[in-house]
C-alpha cells in the first residue's frame, strides 16, 4: 500500500524520483523499490515521507484513506488522476484569487 500512495503523493507534487530522493537525501534506487512495493521504507523515513507531504503515517500504511486524520495544519487537495501539469498552475492561481477574495474569517473582502 505504501508504494502506492507514495507514488501518487510524488506524482500530485509533480516531483521525479531523483527529487524526492535528494528531499529525502537517500537514493533513487530507494524511492523506486518503495513505490513498486519491493522494500519498506524504515519508520523514520515513513515519517519524513508523512512530514513532508503533509500527510499521515496511517494514511501511507493504508490504516486509513484521509490523508490527514488528526486535524494537521495542512489542507490536502487530491487531484484526479491524469489532471493535466499545466492545469496545476492554473489552480494554484485560483487559489491565489481566493485567498485574496476571502478575509482570513472567511468573508468576502469589499473593495
Amino acid at each position: 500500500m505504501i508504494g502506492e500512495r507514495l507514488f501518487d503523493l510524488r506524482k500530485d507534487a509533480g516531483l521525479t524520483q531523483n527529487e524526492l530522493a535528494a528531499i529525502l537525501k537517500i537514493n533513487k534506487h530507494s524511492i523506486s523499490s518503495y513505490e513498486r512495493d519491493k522494500s519498506e521504507p524504515p519508520d523514520a523515513i515513513k515519517i519524513e515521507i508523512a512530514q513532508y507531504f503533509g500527510v499521515s503515517v496511517d494514511y501511507l500504511l493504508g490504516l486509513t484513506d484521509n490523508p490527514n486524520p488528526y486535524g494537521g495544519k495542512h489542507n490536502i487537495l487530491r487531484l484526479p488522476a491524469g489532471f493535466p501539469p499545466d492545469a496545476k498552475q492554473s489552480l494554484m492561481d485560483y487559489v491565489e484569487f481566493l485567498t485574496i477574495k476571502y478575509s482570513i474569517d472567511g468573508k468576502a473582502n469589499k473593495k
